[in-house]
């Protein structure tokens, strides 16, 4: 694991160039000898590179667009740096400060209380109860250990040759809170990305770091703990220091030049004795490779079986409606997607021109950018319930 070289001066050459003068600065004097495609360089010769045609003419000057307004740089430059650069104070609407009923500037906040909610209705489908993960892929958020970090495959004569893998969430691997914010605010949700709030983004960020056990200023940080900038900036993850060798390149033109040196040390590597011959003692039909605890059933396992109250049917539920809101809501609520949304009357006409047994079908089995069952574990009945469900609520 390595930190990023020192960028500082790149960055403050590209934002003084501008980015747009920048790329048409670079195409024009690729464009003037040589052209890179696929990694194989080639010659220009009557105009063309390979078979393709290119734009040789001298270009003395340009103009590609327009200066973008204060405002629009303001809402496009939302990035946050590690030191909690970037991080906002207020909440902000399309680059411009909202302002509260008190005339005042609102400030951004948000508690794990409300994160918890916002999670369960926005994120669990994907990653799981208090990001214990989800089917189909999508990571896990919480839980591991950063010793877990250092697991790896061992010798295969060792009487456990391959432990548990290195379980990479918030908790044991992102070094900083900072970062995590920005990242939640700029890509999730998945379905709907950059649509919360400054307060729903802090909101979301301190629940998933209160579920991942990180304290703050040595104190849990329970149900009523908000989070802000200021608190936000005090906040040191476990595995800040585990990325590693920095370094700290003054000039980023010789950071590869840097970094080649560093790893060409052979110091900073194992020392051991290799073993060229008979290395195996034991016998070798015993061998198995194996991860020796699989978490896949506990985790699936429900909270709690106990029903010591009577079930109380609420006949204001439809059948399937539960299940779509935790599982298939994320997509077949947001018209980004592409997913017939629920309730688009015309989308599921349209659907179901295929017959209902082909829509069952295309729904366990998957369709186009859709995996099977949507990615999660439920039964043919539970997905046919849903897609009833779906289409008797779109008529």
């Amino acid at each position: 694991m390595f930190k990023l070289e020192n960028i500082k001066k790149l960055k403050s050459t590209l934002l003084s160039v501008g980015l747009s003068s920048l790329l048409v600065s670079s195409v024009m004097a690729a464009t003037k000898e040589s052209s890179v495609d696929g990694a194989v360089k080639y010659p220009i010769k009557d105009g063309k590179y390979s078979s393709y045609h290119v734009n040789t003419q001298d270009i003395k000057s340009y103009n590609i667009g327009r200066i973008p307004t204060e405002n629009e740089i303001k809402a496009w430059d939302i990035d946050v740096k590690p030191d909690g650069t970037g991080l906002p104070e207020f909440e902000m609407n399309r680059g411009q400060v909202v302002l509260g009923d008190d005339g005042k500037p609102k400030k951004a906040e948000g508690s794990v209380e409300l994160g918890g909610e916002l999670y369960d209705a926005q994120c669990v489908m994907c990653h799981g109860d208090f990001g214990a993960g989800g089917k189909g892929g999508y990571p896990r958020l919480a839980g591991g250990s950063i010793n877990s970090l250092k697991n790896q495959r061992l010798n295969p004569a060792d009487e456990h040759p391959n432990p548990e893998s290195p379980l990479r969430t918030v908790g044991t691997y992102w070094p900083f809170a900072s970062t995590l914010y920005w990242y939640i605010q700029d890509s999730m949700p998945y379905t709907h990305s950059k649509s919360l709030t400054n307060s729903e983004t802090y909101a979301i960020t301190a629940y998933i770091l209160s579920v991942n056990g990180i304290k703050y200023e040595g104190e849990d940080m329970d149900d009523d703990f908000v989070l802000d900038k200021e608190k936000m900036m005090k906040i040191k993850m476990p595995n800040a220091d585990g990325f590693y060798p920095e370094v700290d390149t003054k000039d980023p033109r010789q950071g590869v030049k840097n970094m080649t040196a560093l790893l060409s040390d052979p110091k900073i590597y194992g020392t051991g004795t290799k073993c060229m011959k008979d290395c195996i003692k034991e016998d070798t039909d015993k061998l198995l490779m194996k991860i020796e605890y699989d978490l896949t059933d506990s985790v699936n396992q429900p909270i709690s079986v106990v029903r010591d109250l009577p079930v109380v049917v609420d006949t204001s539920v439809k059948p399937g409606q539960v299940t779509y809101e935790a599982n298939c809501s994320a997509c077949h609520a947001n018209e980004a997607i592409g997913a017939p949304v629920l309730g688009d009357k015309d989308a599921w006409s349209k659907v179901l021109e295929k017959g209902i047994e082909k829509v069952y079908h295309n729904g366990i089995n998957g369709i186009n950018t859709m995996p099977p069952r949507g990615g999660t574990d439920l039964t043919d009945d539970q997905m046919k319930e849903v897609i009833d469900y779906m289409i008797n609520s779109s008529k």
